[in-house]
C-alpha cells in the first residue's frame, strides 16, 4: 500500500510520462524508476507500469486522431505487427527469469537514453531527407517510397521491445516510420502513438490475465498518463524539447543506478 506521498509521486510521474510519450516517447523512464523507488519488485513494476501506461497511449492517439486521417489501409500491416510484437515481448517478460530481466533492462534503459539523446538529430535528418526527396526534379507521389514488408518487420521488432520493457519505444517508432513511411513528421507521430498504444494494449491485456499487477500503482499511473496524454496532444508540443529530454535523461540515469 502506497503512502499518500508515494501515491502523489506515482500520479505525477504518470502525468509526466503520458505527456512525454505523446510528444516524443520514453515516458517509462519516468514511471518505472518511480515505482522501483517506492519498493515494487522490478518485474511487478514493469507489468504495472505497462497496464497503467496504456490509457495514456490511448489518450494521446485520440488527441492526434486528425493526423491519422487517410492512413487507415496503410497502417493495417504495422498494427498487426505491433500486436504480434507486443504479445511476444510480454511473453518474454513472463517466461524469462527475473535474473534475465535484471540483466537486460539496464541495457535497454541505456539504449533508451541514447535514443532520447540522438532523437532530435534523427528527426532533423528525416526532415532533410524527406524535403530533398520531395524537391528533387523527379519528385512525384512516390518520391519517398513506402516499404511495407520492411516496415512491418521493423515495427514487429519495436513491438517486441515495447512489450518487454518499452522505454523510448516511441522514439524508436518515429525513426522507423520516418525512414520507411512516406508521411510528414506530424502524421508519423500520429501513427507512432497508435502503434505504441496497440503494443501497450496487447502486453497489458496479457499481464492482466496471467501476471501479478499492483493495481494501486497501475491505477495511479493510468490516471496520470491519461491526463498527460491529453495534455501532450494539446499543449505538450509547446514545451521546450530540451527540458523534456533533460528530464528523461536524468531519470534514465537514476533508473540505471537502481538496476545496476
Amino acid at each position: 500500500m502506497l503512502s499518500p506521498l508515494g501515491a502523489l509521486a506515482v500520479l505525477g510521474a504518470g502525468v509526466a510520462a503520458g505527456t512525454i510519450n505523446t510528444v516524443v516517447g520514453s515516458g517509462t523512464l519516468i514511471t518505472f524508476p518511480t515505482l522501483l523507488a517506492l519498493g515494487l519488485p522490478p518485474v511487478t513494476a514493469n507489468v504495472s507500469n505497462t497496464v497503467g501506461i496504456f490509457p495514456g497511449s490511448l489518450a494521446g492517439t485520440w488527441g492526434y486522431r486528425a493526423g491519422l486521417a487517410g492512413q487507415g489501409r496503410r497502417l493495417v500491416g504495422p498494427v498487426l505487427a505491433s500486436t504480434a510484437g507486443g504479445l511476444l515481448g510480454g511473453l518474454a517478460l513472463l517466461v524469462l527469469p527475473v535474473a534475465a530481466f535484471r540483466t537486460i533492462v539496464p541495457v535497454l534503459i541505456g539504449l533508451a537514453c541514447v535514443l532520447v539523446l540522438i532523437g532530435p538529430r534523427v528527426n532533423r535528418w528525416l526532415a532533410d531527407r524527406r524535403q530533398a526527396a520531395l524537391t528533387a526534379p523527379e519528385a512525384g507521389p512516390l518520391a519517398v517510397p513506402h516499404h511495407p514488408t520492411g516496415l512491418a518487420a521493423a515495427v514487429l521488432g519495436s513491438g517486441v521491445y515495447g512489450g518487454y520493457f518499452g522505454a523510448a519505444q516511441g522514439v524508436l517508432l518515429i525513426a522507423i516510420l520516418g525512414i520507411l513511411y512516406d508521411e510528414d513528421l506530424q502524421r508519423v507521430n500520429a501513427a507512432k502513438n497508435l502503434l505504441a498504444a496497440v503494443v501497450n494494449l496487447t502486453a497489458a491485456a496479457l499481464f492482466v490475465v496471467v501476471a501479478s499487477v499492483d493495481w494501486q500503482a497501475a491505477g495511479l499511473v493510468a490516471a496520470g498518463s491519461t491526463i498527460g496524454g491529453l495534455l501532450g496532444a494539446r499543449v505538450g508540443r509547446r514545451l521546450p524539447a530540451r527540458v523534456l529530454r533533460a528530464l528523461v535523461l536524468v531519470v534514465g540515469v537514476v533508473a540505471l543506478s537502481q538496476m545496476l
